[in-house]
């Protein structure tokens, strides 16, 4: 079948360029964000009438009319007026004098605003009489003089009112505070004409760009609330419709690399709502979330950073969460790490949640331009603004998000004093008895009296050992091999532990039996180097009579194993830095570098 050639409509095109003209306005775009505006059948008119517009924002523009761009510009920026100035009210529905006195000062505000151009017939509504400085005063007026020729049909209905009061608003909260919208609208035009004569802003900037709402968010935080303060200042705000779609970015994204945070101006949110949304990306930032990803799944660590953040600033009151985010009162006082510890147990699930609001950066961070480190900048501004924020008792804050931020700014304990540390918990130090079975040497002065030595019971050195589960498999790095089993070596002869049990793990279990702790580093021949089963190996332990039931038990893997069961024995893994456990693990994790 030939295709069917599409032609245009240039009703349609001339109306669509006439809202752009309103979008171009910084007053009047975010009323005509909020509105919606129709062009269609969906409500008869008269060939004369041009548009009328209800309390709740819904603009009905006549179809059938042909006019030029910058009518229709003006005939939808007259609707938007009514709301603006608050004309359509219950108690003055139907009245027509009210709703030509309501036309005249909307056309008086669009010969200020210098929006469109009025349609014949409607040019000369901007005239008022003298004394008539706003709708009452001109409806009076009206009321005691009578309309002047040609006025009553001068309207944009043709006579008609062209406003109507809904009684049941279609909106589930009430219809937008529209004079509210408009008194904001004003001052953000107002400040960035004050900003631009004084040389504050360059004509064209990214930052100009920003809708009133996004503006007011980011300058509460610069002005009263230090603890984001700092991260506020160092981060650049980009709302430029066409970048932010094509990095499809929903509402916001930040780049700690670029210092840039990413707003979608098509996200139409509250202020409230964007300082909440604001306040998700400084925390990214500020936490270092993305040079924490350490070969995790980045979806899923971006959905773990999410819960936490947002479950932390619904706790701070931070604005207004917006709908539709990651938020479960379930994983309250949980770390980053924990939660996506607990997520993976779900990967395919919680992957389709991920909102990809973290883009991650090189690995390597320093900034050659301002010649700092990214994450040491980071670190020092939230620590700042934390202090500040303690200091003048700025509001509450979790006691989570001050442990996180306290550890940023101490540097990381290293693995092995992490694993010295497990065998102190594991292993108390043994008390030494004094015993004539071996008599000490004598001392030179009284050679003739025989002294005691002392000794460790031989109960307690009888009990005091622990399992080596050891991965064998073909991908287990060699170094990674002997940096474990030294370390291992070292804090067994430190903590009297003489005797280890190790069990090698491939496609099989090899018992290697009782070691002796220094023998482990140097004289260990590995078998295997097959596949990755562990749990046979513990298995092996856990039926072995020879080994005692509350031994705790060090597996040392590079987390490509299957999942495991402990049976509630004392256990700790050793697994290389940038790996995870494909489960969630209920013992200790060492990360080795």
């Amino acid at each position: 079948m030939r295709e069917r050639k599409k032609y245009s409509n240039p009703a349609a095109e001339a109306f669509e360029q006439g809202c752009s003209l309103v979008a171009q306005n910084p007053v009047l775009v975010e009323l005509l964000q909020e509105a919606k505006v129709h062009f269609d059948d969906s409500y008869p008119m008269a060939r004369e009438d041009w548009a009328w517009v209800d309390s709740d924002g819904h603009i009905y523009a006549n179809s059938h009319r042909r006019a030029a761009p910058a009518e229709w510009a003006w005939a939808v920026a007259h609707c938007l007026m009514h709301l603006a100035l608050g004309h359509i009210r219950a108690e003055k529905e139907g009245d027509v004098l009210w709703n030509i006195a309501c036309d005249c000062m909307a056309a008086r505000y669009l010969a200020d605003l210098h929006t469109g151009t009025p349609p014949d017939g409607l040019a000369g509504l901007g005239l008022l009489p003298a004394g008539t400085r706003d709708e009452e005063a001109l409806c009076a007026w009206l009321r005691e003089h009578g309309t002047p020729a040609g006025l009553h049909v001068s309207t944009m209905s043709g006579g008609r009112p062209d406003m109507v009061y809904c009684p049941k608003s279609r909106y589930w909260r009430g219809p937008p505070d529209w004079r509210a919208i408009f008194a904001e609208s004003l001052r953000d035009a107002l400040r960035a004409s004050v900003d631009y004569a004084g040389g504050v802003r360059g004509s064209g900037s990214r930052e100009d760009a920003l809708p009133g709402p996004i503006a007011r968010a980011q300058e509460w935080f610069l002005s009263g609330y230090p603890l984001l303060g700092g991260i506020a200042a160092g981060f650049r705000l980009v709302s430029d419709a066409l970048t932010v779609q094509r990095m499809g970015i929903p509402v916001a994204a930040v780049s700690c690399v670029l210092r840039e945070i990413y707003v979608n101006p098509a996200a139409r949110l509250s202020e409230q709502e964007w300082r909440f949304v604001l306040a998700h990306e400084y925390l990214h930032a500020a936490l270092c979330h993305d040079a924490r990803l350490a070969g995790r799944d980045p979806e899923l660590w971006n959905v773990a950073c999410d819960y936490v953040i947002n479950q932390w600033l619904v706790d701070m009151g931070v604005g207004a969460m917006p709908q539709d985010l990651l938020f479960d009162p379930a994983l309250k006082d949980l770390s980053a790490e924990n939660v996506y510890d607990l997520l993976t147990a779900n990967l395919r699930k919680y992957r389709r949640m991920a909102k990809h609001d973290i883009l991650f950066g090189p690995a390597n961070r320093f900034d050659a331009q301002r010649g700092v480190d990214l994450d040491e900048w980071c670190r020092s501004a939230i620590q700042r603004g934390l202090d500040y924020h303690e200091a003048h008792g700025r509001g509450y804050l979790p006691a989570a998000l001050v442990e996180e931020i306290r550890a940023l700014s101490r540097p990381p304990i290293p693995w092995d004093v992490k694993l010295a540390r497990w065998f102190d918990e594991q292993f108390e130090p043994l008390e030494k008895h004094r015993t004539y079975a071996r008599l000490s040497r004598r001392q030179s002065a009284t050679p003739q009296i025989p002294r005691p030595s002392w000794r460790y019971e031989e109960a307690a050195l009888a009990g005091r050992t622990f399992g080596v589960l050891l991965d064998t498999s073909g991908s287990m790095d060699r170094r990674l091999l002997a940096a474990a089993l030294g370390a291992i070596a070292g804090y067994s002869n430190a903590r009297d532990v003489h005797r280890v049990r190790v069990v090698f793990c491939d496609a099989a279990p090899y018992d290697q039996g009782y070691m002796a702790a220094e023998a482990i580093a140097g004289s260990v021949c590995v078998k295997g180097r097959g596949g990755t089963v562990l749990q046979p190996g513990i298995e092996l332990l856990q039926d072995a009579e020879d080994f005692p039931k509350d031994a705790p038990l060090l597996i040392i893997t590079d987390a490509d194993c299957d999942r495991l069961t402990l049976y509630g024995r004392s256990h700790a893994y050793l697994i290389p830095r940038g790996r995870t456990l494909p489960f969630p693990p209920k013992g200790p994790v060492f990360y080795l570098d």
